[in-house]
């Protein structure tokens, strides 16, 4: 059971694995997508299709009748990465063995929809993935392997996304393969130091550059590639121009002496290490390159050109509430 694209790694893996078969796959109903909106099959039904495997798409599992067809198969297994519906107690009774969850994060810390990206936000060093036995509450199951990895720097939602994808999926089969063994145990979370993860919204993209340099940069890579980092940009006798950040780094050098006497929000009108610089709560935030709206992406030099030479007005807008 899964949809977006790190579950059609996952599926891939337990497709090459020996120690049993795939009877049926679930994921969400098609979506309209593109500037056509045309239905589209979500990445694990196209490979799922691709393997001739039967696959359901249920809107829910409200439906009795939707139940008994998944109790039909008389699964072993029920197996979980980002499906994107919750399972009720009726669907994790099922399996024979049990209903395994695939979570990325190191539980019990960011339980929810977007644990990826919440880690990175808060600065973290490091997250994972936990397999899981799943229950009834959001990612409350008790914990059957846990395997983590670092989080560089400059590393971005969509980085780590490909990285806990690939691991996920290999530990599946890891905790596949003890359990059938029987060398595994299932250790209960620590209730006393969970968090959540909440699907994120698009207002969680605009940075605010009231905060320092590190958190910005935090919340840029966390909400990178979607929803994005975006802002708009102020300036005297012209329409607010809203960009969308596509790569910014935190500042290697000595902070410029006139940034101590800007706002927070404010852009230097001199590129900085071939970067526009806007001021924080402790110097300097640095961005590469950024999309105006309409209009494609450019280098902090040629925006600087096509949009800020002369000025010294140029600041971002604060969010505000």
């Amino acid at each position: 059971m899964g949809t977006p694209d790190l579950a059609a790694t996952v599926l891939d893996r337990v497709l090459a694995w020996g120690g049993g078969r795939i009877v049926a796959v679930y994921t969400q109903p098609d979506r309209p997508a593109g500037r056509g909106m045309s239905l589209k099959a979500s990445p694990v039904k196209e490979l799922a299709s691709l393997h001739a495997l039967p696959v359901h798409q249920p809107l829910n599992f409200r439906n009795a009748e939707e139940v008994a067809v998944l109790r039909s198969y008389s699964p072993d297994y029920i197996l979980v990465a980002a499906y994107g519906l919750i399972l009720p107690q009726s669907v994790l009774d099922i399996p024979t063995r049990m209903p395994l969850n695939v979570h990325t994060s190191l539980l019990p810390k960011y339980r929810g929809a977007a644990p990826i990206q919440w880690a990175i936000m808060s600065g973290d060093t490091k997250t994972g993935v936990t397999i899981m036995r799943m229950e009834a509450g959001l990612d409350t199951g008790a914990a059957i392997l846990q395997r983590s990895v670092p989080i560089g720097i400059d590393d971005t939602a969509e980085d780590m996304h490909d990285i806990l994808a690939e691991l996920g999926g290999n530990l599946l089969l890891e905790a596949l393969e003890g359990l059938e063994r029987k060398n595994l145990t299932c250790t209960p979370q620590n209730e006393t130091i969970a968090s959540l993860a909440p699907k994120l919204k698009k207002t969680d993209g605009i940075l605010n550059f009231s905060v320092g340099a590190a958190k910005i940069h935090a919340n840029f890579r966390g909400v990178t590639p979607w929803p994005g980092a975006t802002g708009t940009i102020l300036r005297d006798g012209e329409d607010p121009l809203s960009v969308i950040i596509i790569k910014g780094k935190l500042s290697e050098t000595t902070v410029p002496a006139e940034a101590a006497s800007l706002p927070p929000g404010s852009i230097l009108p001199k590129l900085k290490d071939n970067a526009l610089a806007v001021t924080c709560a402790d110097g300097v935030y640095l961005i590469t390159s950024l999309r105006p709206a309409g209009r494609k992406v450019m280098d902090a030099a040629a925006f600087m050109n096509g949009y800020l030479k002369g000025r010294d007005d140029a600041h971002f807008a604060l969010p505000t509430g």
